[in-house]
C-alpha cells in the first residue's frame, strides 16, 4: 500500500480551518455567555415579586427605587350575594393593584379586612351596611333588615381613620412618595374625606382607583365612559361590575348556579345591575384593560411630580 505524506499546503489549509473553527467557537460561546447573562438577569428582574410580603430588603430597594408607589386593597369579609366570596372587596383590589404595580412599578400591601360602614342597632343585634342599607329605599322594597351571613368586619369610622392614618404614617417612612387606596366603598369613601390631610401631614400622594379621582384630575371623558359602560373598579356590591370582576380573576369561585334563576326575584342584598343577566368575564376584563390604562397614565404622571 502506498501511502503519501501531505504536502505542506495541505497542512497549513488544515491549520488555518482549525483555526477558523476555534474562533467561531469562541464568538458564539462568547455570544451565548452574554445572551444568557442578559436573560437571566431579564428573568430575575421579571421574578420579584409585587407582594410587600414576598419581598426580601434586597428586593424592596429595588422595587421602590423604581417606583415609590404602594398600594394598599381595602377588603371586607362582607356579604356579597349568594354567589360571591365573603373576601371578595379585598380580592378585587388586590388583583387588580397587582396588575397595576405590574404595569407602573410599586408594591402591594396585603389587604385589610376590617372597614367602616353604616350601623343600625336593632334590639340587641347591631346591623351594618348591607344588613339593612337596601331596606332604606322609599318605594321599594329589596328585603328585611338582617344580620347577613358571614359578615365580620365592621369597626367604628374613629378605628378605621386610625388604621389607615398610622399605615399612611409608615408607608411615608419606609419612602414611599404615593399611596393608592382604594376596595370597600365606605372605606374608599373615608380615604376620599381625609386624603388632604394625609398629604400634607406625610408628604405622599394620595389616589383611589374610582374615575372621579379624589385629586380632581379626572378625565370626564373616561369617567362618563366607565359609568356609562360599567367599566369601573369595584362600583356597586356584587351585581354586574363586582361578579364580572370576579368572574375574571377568580373564575372558579364564582358560583352563578347558587342564585336564583328567576330574574323576577331580586338577590339578596345585591345592589347594582342584575349580575345573572349583565355579568360577565369578558365585562370584567373590559374594565381591568380600561381602568389599567387610566390608572398606568396617572400614576406615571403622578411619578414625575413625586416631591
Amino acid at each position: 500500500m502506498n501511502i503519501s505524506s501531505p504536502n505542506n499546503s495541505t497542512l497549513n489549509k488544515a491549520k488555518l480551518n482549525l483555526i477558523s473553527l476555534l474562533f467561531l467557537l469562541t464568538l458564539i460561546s462568547g455570544c451565548s455567555v452574554s445572551d444568557s447573562d442578559e436573560k437571566q438577569e431579564a428573568i430575575a428582574q421579571e421574578e420579584i415579586p409585587v407582594e410587600y410580603i414576598k419581598l426580601t430588603p434586597t428586593d424592596f430597594r429595588t422595587r421602590i427605587a423604581e417606583a415609590p408607589i404602594a398600594y394598599l386593597p381595602l377588603g371586607t369579609l362582607e356579604w356579597h350575594g349568594e354567589h360571591l366570596p365573603l373576601g371578595s372587596d379585598g380580592m378585587q383590589s388586590f388583583s387588580f393593584m397587582k396588575d397595576l404595580a405590574r404595569e407602573v412599578g410599586g408594591i402591594v400591601l396585603p389587604m385589610l379586612y376590617l372597614g367602616p360602614d353604616m350601623m343600625m342597632a336593632e334590639g340587641e343585634k347591631e346591623l351594618y351596611g348591607m344588613d339593612f342599607w337596601l331596606s332604606l329605599e322609599e318605594g321599594r322594597t329589596y328585603m328585611t333588615p338582617q344580620q347577613l351571613d358571614g359578615s365580620a368586619y365592621w369597626v367604628p369610622d374613629e378605628l378605621f381613620h386610625q388604621i389607615v392614618e398610622h399605615s399612611i404614617k409608615q408607608l411615608a417612612r419606609a419612602g414611599f412618595k404615593i399611596i393608592v387606596a382604594h376596595g370597600h366603598g365606605p372605606s374608599t369613601r373615608h380615604v376620599i374625606a381625609h386624603w388632604k390631610e394625609w398629604e400634607e401631614m406625610y408628604d405622599v400622594q394620595i389616589y383611589t382607583c374610582w374615575s372621579w379621582n379624589i385629586r380632581g384630575e379626572n378625565d370626564q371623558e373616561s369617567s362618563e365612559k366607565s359609568n356609562r359602560e360599567g367599566l369601573g373598579i369595584m362600583t356597586d356590591h356584587a351585581a354586574m361590575n363586582e361578579t364580572s370582576l370576579m368572574m375574571y380573576y377568580y373564575p372558579d369561585l364564582v358560583k352563578m348556579e347558587q342564585l336564583s334563576p328567576d330574574t323576577s326575584r331580586w338577590p339578596l342584598a345585591v345592589a347594582g345591575k342584575d349580575p345573572r343577566l349583565f355579568a360577565s368575564a369578558e365585562q370584567g376584563q373590559s374594565a381591568v384593560e380600561f381602568q389599567l390604562e387610566r390608572m398606568t397614565k396617572l400614576l406615571r404622571e403622578a411619578l414625575q411630580r413625586k416631591p
